[in-house]
């Protein structure tokens, strides 16, 4: 699994595809919503908060489109099936690789966004880590597996998103809830539901695609 993890980690440092697609796409996104919505609306901190979300989940499911096409192109995916690895550690490993990229996006583009939005009273608390750590493991979780499976089409680029965003709606709308109390806009007993929700999604879908590598391999 830590193989995978340095294998992709490197590979990203020399190449840069994913990351600079990624915070491209996100910046574009931003610039937009600070341009063209009224300076009133985009002060309050949950306009930031579903500005976050909204791009990490566009930007980050297009991106992890890149996850798997270095295998497919390089003939690794048959020597991937192949190796004496358990398929659940090779899924594993892209995910807390594909999670160590949004991560890094999450913490650069959210004072981004507050700077640029002009967002007003921002008193973070530590429920913003926590909301962003699930958040973020939620987008991994989900689009490095919906990646695997659309990686062998030539229609990956659409068909990865089309799978992954009817998914990712509770996630998107419990991370944007938790954000903006994270923010400062209440308390974790006001979001203590969404939480719950965003752990539970992490754990279903991370056992899932644990259990479902296999056949993604196979197939």
């Amino acid at each position: 699994m830590w193989s995978i993890v340095r294998k992709d980690l490197s590979i990203e440092r020399r190449t840069g595809e994913l990351l600079s697609s990624l915070f491209l796409l996100a910046l574009l996104m931003v610039l937009v919503f600070a341009f063209t919505l009224e300076p009133e609306r985009l002060r309050a901190p949950e306009f930031a908060a579903g500005v976050l979300w909204s791009t990490l989940v566009f930007a980050g499911t297009l991106s992890l489109n890149r996850s798997f096409v270095v295998e497919r192109e390089a003939g690794a995916w048959t020597a991937l099936g192949l190796a004496p690895l358990d398929p659940g550690a090779v899924y594993l490993g892209k995910v807390i690789a594909n999670f160590l990229f949004l991560l890094l996006a999450a913490t650069v583009f959210l004072p981004l966004i507050v700077v640029l939005l002009g967002t007003q009273s921002v008193a973070p608390q530590p429920l913003l880590a926590a909301s962003l750590l699930l958040g973020v493991a939620g987008i991994a979780s989900v689009g490095t597996l919906f990646a695997a499976m659309a990686s062998r089409t030539r229609a990956r680029e659409v068909l990865q998103p089309l799978l992954s965003f009817p998914i990712l709606a509770p996630l998107l709308i419990g991370a944007a809830r938790t954000t903006t109390a994270g923010l400062g806009v209440g308390s974790v007993a006001d979001v203590g539901s969404w939480l719950l929700i965003l752990i539970g999604f992490d754990i279903v879908f991370l056992a899932s695609g644990w259990l479902a590598f296999d056949w993604v391999l196979e197939e």
